[in-house]
């Protein structure tokens, strides 16, 4: 409905655009569970307790839209992974007591992915490009047990190691399907929730992507509305109005050539700056894009 009622219209003298193409699935936002994970003292099914923070199934969720067929027989999601099958996880523990902060029963069922995992392959003249999307929790809203922290890092070291053949053995999608990429093009788009400078920049974090040898990282997409930001201290390449980049749009070095990019934060002068100009504008994040051009096999 989204894309007939309104992108398919013009809206304020822009042009109509058309994605004929999309895709949606479940994710773990809201989704409730018997337990007590934000170790609360009550079991009552609220937003903490969910299997991804949110007050109903579906709140933050996720949906590609694309002007190019999508291969939905060989979608591969991981929303049902489970946080204890990675191997070295981060574990969290009661910072008082040193115990686990998750019981065991708790650890048993506790997915990884606040919302999900997706690797979704478009076709585009005859060539495949796989769409890795994905959306980590916040490294916030917790406590010095840093749970969301943690949560953050691995579920970046799940794509992470997806991409890497030799630590993607243990990586199971929802089907029971084992193993990790087996394409060749890949583009990483998400809001990563983590920062890769500045004072919420975690290192060892958001590198575990952009410092890998498949991701090619060399064009960082900015604005001007960015830098022009009241606040000195922001950058042109963030994407976030709290100050941060955690937008990203990552190609992979083989098959694809990049040509440019940007993010959406218009100027103050811009007519367009009513969309950005608070965060119930539109939204507290910029939109991020990337000009791509698919290479021969």
């Amino acid at each position: 409905m989204f894309v007939k009622n309104y992108l398919n219209k013009s809206q304020q003298d822009q042009t109509a655009i058309d994605y004929p193409y999309q895709y949606v699935a479940p994710v773990n936002t809201g989704v409730a569970t018997t337990f007590d994970l934000d170790n609360n003292g009550e079991k009552t099914g609220n937003a903490g307790d969910a299997y991804g923070w949110g007050m109903y199934p579906g709140q933050y969720g996720m949906a590609l839209l694309s002007r190019y067929p999508i291969d939905a027989a060989a979608v591969r999601t991981f929303q049902h992974f489970l946080w204890r099958d990675m191997p070295d996880a981060l574990q969290i523990t009661k910072p008082a007591s040193g115990e686990p902060w998750f019981a065991p029963q708790e650890w048993a069922a506790v997915r990884l992915s606040s919302k999900s995992h997706w690797d979704i392959p478009v076709t585009i003249g005859g060539k495949k490009l796989h769409i890795l999307a994905m959306h980590p929790t916040p490294p916030t809203f917790d406590g010095p047990e840093d749970r969301n922290g943690k949560r953050n890092h691995d579920e970046i070291r799940l794509m992470a190691d997806y991409l890497t053949p030799q630590r993607a053995e243990y990586i199971y999608d929802d089907n029971g399907e084992k193993g990790g990429f087996a394409g060749q093009r890949f583009v990483l788009v998400g809001d990563f929730n983590a920062a890769d400078i500045g004072d919420k920049h975690r290192p060892g974090v958001i590198e575990q992507l952009t410092e890998h040898p498949l991701v090619n990282s060399s064009v960082i997409p900015q604005s001007e509305g960015g830098s022009e930001s009241a606040e000195e201290s922001y950058s042109s390449r963030f994407t976030a109005y709290w100050g941060a980049r955690a937008d990203y749009v990552l190609p992979s070095k083989q098959g694809l050539t990049v040509q440019g990019g940007g993010v959406f934060w218009p100027v103050k002068a811009s007519p367009l700056y009513r969309l950005v100009k608070d965060r119930q504008s539109s939204s507290d994040h910029r939109l991020v894009w990337m000009d791509v051009v698919l290479n021969e096999d």
